[in-house]
């Protein structure tokens, strides 16, 4: 810290409290200086006005005890400028501005700041106070930022501060929440990206307000919107902003945050959450959002209710990964007692419709693809098996839906397709790297990859193999402990 100021003073007693009062009045800055950074609050004033209020607060409570800087007379006034000018001094050498915009994981950067806000969408501009950064900043907010291809179909936005040469644009519209702004751009359509790169880190980024919150959306697809509209409504409590049609509209936040934060593939890490928040509060607001009823895979207390057989969710495909063998597999599980039920979901699907659906189920089963997503919507305990096209794809399977699965309560099993389950059989002779080194084919790159592996393979599992996967399930299950297997 610079050394305290003293002023120069016709009798002693007068210097000796200019002193004192200085050394006071640098304390209470400090002290504001770390209210600011560390303890702000989202919907107050402006940290600049906080803190010239508090200054001049205790000027005029430390000036009216001493008596000797009241805020009369000419050579008391002059004093008391010159101690503001010192003051002010020691606070600007102690500032430092914090970085407005930051990389939260690796597949995320988010900006964010508080005061003088103001987003001009239709020109994806945020323009900030220069108190808060001299800097200017550009990003993408969707959480996939080193995906080339995804962010192709992503619009960049810039933050920057006001100029004393450019007057700041006049708000059009002032709001007291704060605005969260995001892009459904990249891969969405998708269901497993719809979930992992913006439904998910949405509710990491956005719980906290608990609705209080006002999204501005970009590159927005109406039917999406549409599609997941009871999920934003879960989140926000306020009619969304369509960032690509709002015309030349400025809209006023004393807080911003552009970009969401991601912290795993369909998870959340309540080590970094803000309040600890987990899958399990995930999962709670999606049984809110679509009136899922059981929130554990136990059977129904009525004797005659046939949900007291354990239900089965066979999830159909129609190109690609298709099971050739699906009423072979719903046979041979009725056998063993399970109510069975078959679903194709895609692009057009009632996701509130589906999601009751797989609610309602204690076993679900399905190839690799996006439509195992639906697995967000289990009840705990239920029973999750994942069908690995051969391939050598475990590392795949694991990192997209196998890592999930424990944070949502739900046990996982796989059952690995083999060269005779699988149809690359009657494509590629057995000597071919296809069996021989899938790791060749990996090396040329995820299009290889998947051309061979994901777009032209269908599967026909074993049903004795099957049968021994699904007796195994039913271990897990309250119902398996009562029903009896031949």
């Amino acid at each position: 810290m610079k050394p305290h100021r003293t002023f120069p003073r016709p009798e002693p007693r007068r210097t000796g409290n200019g002193f004192i009062i200085a050394s006071m009045l640098l304390s209470v800055c400090i002290l504001s200086l770390i209210k600011a950074r560390y303890c702000s609050a989202p919907y107050g004033k402006s940290r600049e006005s906080s803190e010239l209020e508090i200054t001049m607060g205790a000027i005029r409570m430390l000036a009216a005890k001493s008596g000797d800087l009241a805020l009369k007379g000419r050579e008391d006034g002059e004093d008391y400028r010159l101690l503001l000018e010192a003051v002010s001094r020691d606070k600007a050498a102690m500032e430092v501005k914090k970085p407005v915009c930051i990389e939260t994981s690796r597949r995320s950067d988010v900006c964010e700041a508080e005061g003088d806000l103001r987003v001009r969408a239709s020109a994806q501009t945020i323009f900030v106070d220069p108190f808060l950064t001299s800097q200017e900043w550009k990003m993408k907010p969707y959480a996939r930022k080193h995906d080339q291809p995804a962010l192709a179909h992503v619009k960049e936005w810039t933050i920057r501060p006001f100029t004393e040469q450019e007057a700041p644009p006049s708000c059009t519209e002032n709001y007291t929440v704060p605005a969260v702004v995001f892009s459904v751009g990249g891969y969405t359509g998708n269901l497993f990206h719809d979930f992992t790169d913006v439904i998910v880190p949405l509710f990491i980024t956005s719980t906290r307000f608990h609705g209080e919150v006002q999204f501005v959306i970009a590159d927005a697809k109406p039917w999406w919107l549409s599609k997941f509209s009871l999920l934003l409504k879960q989140l926000s409590k306020y009619e969304i902003i369509d960032a690509d049609n709002d015309r030349d509209a400025v809209r006023c936040f004393p807080r911003v945050i552009a970009g969401l934060d991601f912290h795993k593939e369909l998870g959340v890490d309540p080590a970094k959450a803000p309040s600890g928040y987990s899958m399990t509060d995930f999962k709670e607001m999606l049984r809110r959002a679509y009136g899922l009823e059981r929130t554990r895979a136990e059977p129904s207390g009525d004797r005659w209710d046939v949900r007291r057989k354990p239900r089965l969710l066979i999830i159909s495909r129609r190109s690609s990964r298709v099971f050739l063998n699906e009423r072979g597999m719903s046979d041979m599980a009725m056998s063993l007692g399970f109510d069975v039920r078959i679903a194709d979901p895609d692009v057009t699907t009632d996701l509130g419709k589906f999601a009751r659906l797989v609610n309602s189920a204690d076993v679900m089963i399905g190839v690799y693809g996006a439509g195992l997503t639906n697995i967000v919507f289990l009840p705990a305990g239920a029973v999750f098996i994942q069908v690995v096209p051969m391939g050598n794809l475990e590392w795949l399977a694991r990192d997209t839906f196998e890592k999930p699965s424990p944070d949502m309560q739900i046990k996982y099993m796989d059952y690995r397709i083999q060269a005779d389950e699988s149809t690359l059989s009657d494509q590629y002779q057995k000597d071919h790297p296809v069996f021989t080194d899938p790791q060749s084919i990996h090396k040329k790159g995820w299009s290889e990859l998947s051309k061979v592996y994901l777009e032209n393979q269908d599967v026909k599992p074993h049903l004795g193999r099957l049968r021994i996967t699904l007796l195994e399930a039913l271990k897990f299950l309250p119902h398996g402990r009562k029903t009896t297997t031949q």
